[in-house]
């Protein structure tokens, strides 16, 4: 017999519901709290909440009697995290924004010193615009002032320290004020970061957590790439950032 397309489980989806109204709520919850919110008989919740306490999914306070999520729905999160390929998972949009904008695209992610190239698709036209897979970019650039403007921790900050280490009052100012701007509008520009002539735009691939994970990057004559967000090209890439961040539970 041939299976049935679409077949879903009903209890499955009901314990589902309430671990989702947990995870958004994100406090602990008393029984009544999750009755009424999720309207399922006392006596089926009793026995869902039953089933999703013994297996760790959710946790009950033996002196409240309140449900919070549980140390098994930990793990199988941070398993999934530990699992995330980064290179794997973005390749068919880095493919798609290659064929869109017919120039270099390239993802980078974050290490000790600093984003680095780790996907390179080149331009159609078959220019060579420098850099390569293994590449370290500076915080000038447009993936730099990316993770400079969404990463918050001591790596991060050790790290645009010694990039302007060498930088006066006015040029620092000025990467201030262009972070302020990209954290608003989730898309960084770069005019000849990586070499003359050559212009950058860069968009962030952020998780479930809200951190930037990744960049992709497309790289071109200053012509051909977009130094603002109105412009059609721009408005396409936060899409996709859109996209690709919903791949790993980002939400834009």
């Amino acid at each position: 017999m041939a299976e049935k397309k679409n077949t879903q489980v009903q209890s499955l989806l009901v314990g589902f519901s309430i671990i989702d109204l947990m995870v958004e709520r994100g406090i602990p919850m008393k029984f009544n709290d999750i009755h009424h919110e999720t309207k399922i008989t006392k006596s089926n919740l009793y026995k869902y909440l039953h089933t999703l306490t013994s297996l760790g999914i959710l946790h009950r306070d033996d002196n409240t009697g309140m449900y919070t999520l549980g140390s098994t729905l930990i793990q199988y999160g941070m398993a999934a995290v530990n699992k995330e390929d980064v290179v794997t998972k973005t390749n068919s949009f880095l493919q798609q924004i290659n064929l869109k904008t017919k120039e270099t695209t390239l993802l980078t992610v974050w290490t000790q010193s600093g984003p680095m190239i780790t996907k390179m698709i080149h331009s159609s036209l078959g220019l060579n615009l420098g850099g390569q897979v293994g590449s370290i970019l500076p915080i000038q650039s447009a993936a730099g002032k990316l993770f400079a403007a969404f990463m918050n921790n001591p790596m991060i900050e050790a790290w645009k320290n010694d990039q302007q280490a060498n930088w006066d009052k006015k040029d620092r100012q000025w990467l201030d004020e262009e972070l302020d701007i990209i954290q608003e509008q989730k898309i960084s520009f770069a005019k000849e970061a990586l070499a003359s002539s050559i212009s950058s735009v860069a968009i962030p691939i952020f998780n479930y957590n809200d951190d930037i994970i990744g960049s992709i990057i497309v790289v071109g004559f200053a012509d051909a790439i977009p130094q603002s967000t109105d412009h059609e090209l721009s408005l396409y890439l936060l899409e996709k950032s859109k996209e690709v961040s919903s791949v790993f539970g980002g939400k834009l």
